[in-house]
């Protein structure tokens, strides 16, 4: 399947998904006014990968900021790994941003996927 890579902008994340190397991140700041740009993007092709997905998928969100806008597109990506067997969130936050942790709490509560929380 080919590699989905999209770089960063002062408005979005960059997202990295790649099944040959078994790389699945989307990081940096994601506040652009419409972010269904990147994020259909994203949800496309992990409807491809969902057909056959390799035995576990882990993905990493490592988020500096985001607005209410990428909120809703967020969770639909986050939806959509619900349908990939055994994917798992790595959900990375600033050790100090309280609000980044509760996000991904909020999220996860909202979702039938596994999180595991980290701090850089």
């Amino acid at each position: 399947m080919k590699p989905l890579q999209i770089n960063r902008t002062d408005t979005t994340p960059a997202v990295t998904l790649d099944s040959e190397k078994n790389i699945f991140e989307i990081t940096g700041r994601s506040v652009a006014d419409n972010p269904s740009d990147v994020y259909q993007q994203v949800l496309q092709w992990l409807g491809q990968y969902a057909r056959d997905p390799r035995p576990v998928t882990l993905v990493t969100f490592k988020l500096e900021y985001f607005n209410t806008a990428s909120s809703k597109a967020l969770l639909d990506t986050l939806s959509a790994l619900s349908f990939i067997r055994n994917a798992k969130v790595l959900w990375y936050y600033q050790e100090d941003d309280e609000d980044m942790r509760e996000a991904g709490e909020e999220f996860f509560e909202l979702v039938n996927i596994p999180f595991e929380f980290k701090t850089y």
